[in-house]
């Protein structure tokens, strides 16, 4: 019995030490089951190959053109073979009066925007959710979707001529006895107004998508057993509604915040003139007239890399601030 016993100790002893050996058997079964599950679902995997390819050639290698914010690049030089300038190009934006014009537009336009368009989807989608009528929620629903379909030359076409001396603005002014006369988007001081209303419209309806499919799924009984308590449709909002669409509006705020100095360019570029220019040059219409109207391509390469850099901040730093107010939990 003695001998059994320290024969048995020393069998487990010789697991214990094989026991690290253990996962190998294991990782060899779980390739072979991800290659297996591959080669039955080889037709599914082909499909995703064309999103893997386009995410490869325009998101991964063009990250190398980075370089040419610390370099002086012309259109003779080669990305590689252009001279190193370091940070030159970056003290240079440190003093350029335009791009922190440009700056202070992006800015002033964004937070315009962000204080309509993140408030009033949430109010559409609500609105559109209470309404008990179907064919009314479709047709409400297909006209707020509209505009997000349209293009930016279209919808900018529309407001030059809207906004003209003569456009519908005016007429309509002036069909109540309002005096109203000139062309607003000429009026520099009007633009952040137009570009962030215009964009609000444009995409205030397709915002409600999102808010849309989480309502659907909450649970019909929380409304009933607040009816049954006395609760008034305010009430029921506020208290059920709302506290469900908490984790959308939170993933929304957060990439709102990190978008503030984003700007729309193919807006920028439809309704921007000459009059108006002071008031509509944004961070990515200077990058653009810089970069490719310039040929000043290290430069405008180094401001959209300093910009990106800024946004990545904003969005790390509301990701982190939205994780303290929800018990240490990230939507992200």
């Amino acid at each position: 019995m003695r001998y059994r016993a320290k024969a048995a100790d020393a069998s487990l002893n010789e697991d214990a030490m094989a026991s690290p050996a253990v996962d190998r058997p294991g990782l060899r079964m779980r390739t072979t089951g991800w290659l297996e599950r591959f080669r039955s679902q080889w037709q599914l995997q082909i499909m995703i190959l064309p999103g893997i390819i386009f995410m490869i050639v325009f998101n991964f290698i063009p990250i190398y053109g980075l370089i040419l914010a610390f370099k002086s690049y012309t259109v003779v030089d080669t990305i590689g073979g252009a001279p190193w300038t370091g940070l030159e190009n970056f003290r240079t934006i440190l003093h350029d009066q335009y791009f922190w014009a440009s700056v202070w537009n992006t800015m002033g336009i964004s937070a315009i925007k962000l204080t309509l368009g993140f408030f009033l989807p949430i109010v559409l989608a609500i609105m559109i959710y209470e309404v008990p009528w179907g064919p009314f929620k479709k047709i409400v629903q297909t006209l707020t979707y509209l505009p997000h379909f349209f293009s930016w030359i279209i919808l900018g076409g529309m407001l030059i001529n809207w906004l003209s001396t003569t456009g519908l603005l005016n007429e309509t002014l002036q069909f109540f006895n309002i005096h109203a006369s000139g062309n607003y988007l000429l009026d520099a001081d009007k633009y952040w107004t137009i570009a962030a209303g215009s964009d609000v419209w444009k995409e205030a309806g397709w915002g409600t998508i999102l808010y849309l499919a989480v309502m659907a799924g909450i649970d019909p009984e929380l409304y009933e057993a607040a009816e049954m308590d006395g609760a008034s449709k305010t009430r029921r909002i506020w208290y059920i509604t709302i506290p469900e669409l908490g984790t959308m509006i939170t993933l929304n705020l957060i990439l709102s915040v990190s978008a503030l100095f984003g700007s729309n360019l193919d807006q920028t570029l439809v309704l921007m003139n000459t009059q108006n220019q002071p008031k509509s040059e944004v961070i990515n219409s200077y990058v653009y007239r810089v970069g490719l109207s310039q040929g000043d391509f290290s430069y405008a390469t180094a401001v959209g890399l300093g910009v990106s850099i800024i946004s990545v901040i904003l969005l790390v730093a509301t990701n982190l601030i939205s994780k303290k107010l929800n018990d240490n939990q990230s939507v992200l």
